[in-house]
């Protein structure tokens, strides 16, 4: 099974969007509400319908970026938001975007990626950040398999992939995780080194 443009925009197109819980997650909202500098340059990638985005303009919020494989995501923000400006939504491969944040959020899109893309991962997000930037978010932990999206991992590979390029500020269970992910996600924060 190929992870590619066409196999999500199918998962779109046929509503089977499990990840999708319909509104930002509690840990996600919990820390966008620590922010303080409402013009920090933000991206969101492998974004789907972005409940984060639309929290993080009711907020306040005026440099966000959504980036996604899939056009039907990025139709469905725009229906929902359509003030929201068209050059903030991005439908793109991630490891060929080039711009650089100071904030990216996570939240379902690693553990959507084959597993053999996580090096890739982890330099993308490091070539993205400005310096000090920082990627923050949801993590799974639950034993990875070949099965998959979502693909779980461990606190431990995640500690091996980014400490090379990042300062791990923040990996521990989410204690306000959604009833269905309950002790399956880490929240991390990541300081670009």
């Amino acid at each position: 099974m190929q992870l590619n443009k066409n196999y999500w925009e199918e998962r779109y197109q046929k509503n089977e969007t499990g990840w999708d819980v319909g509104e930002i997650s509690t840990p996600l909202k919990e820390y966008i509400d620590q922010l303080t500098d409402k013009s920090t340059k933000i991206l969101i990638p492998g974004a789907g319908n972005s409940y984060e985005l639309e929290y993080l303009i009711s907020q306040g919020f005026t440099n966000v970026f959504v980036l996604d494989y899939a056009q039907s995501p990025l139709d469905n923000i725009q229906k929902r938001i359509p003030s929201f400006p068209k050059d903030h939504l991005i439908c793109a491969d991630f490891f060929e975007h080039h711009d650089s944040y100071e904030l990216i959020l996570e939240q379902t899109f690693f553990c959507a990626l084959d597993p053999s893309l996580r090096k890739d991962y982890a330099q993308k997000m490091q070539s993205l950040l400005q310096p000090n930037g920082k990627i923050a978010g949801l993590l799974f932990q639950f034993p990875l398999t070949e099965v998959g999206p979502p693909f779980g991992g461990s606190k431990e590979e995640y500690i091996n992939l980014f400490q090379k390029d990042f300062t791990i500020k923040t990996l521990e269970t989410a204690i306000n995780s959604i009833k269905p992910r309950l002790e399956k996600e880490l929240f991390f924060i990541f300081t670009k080194k």
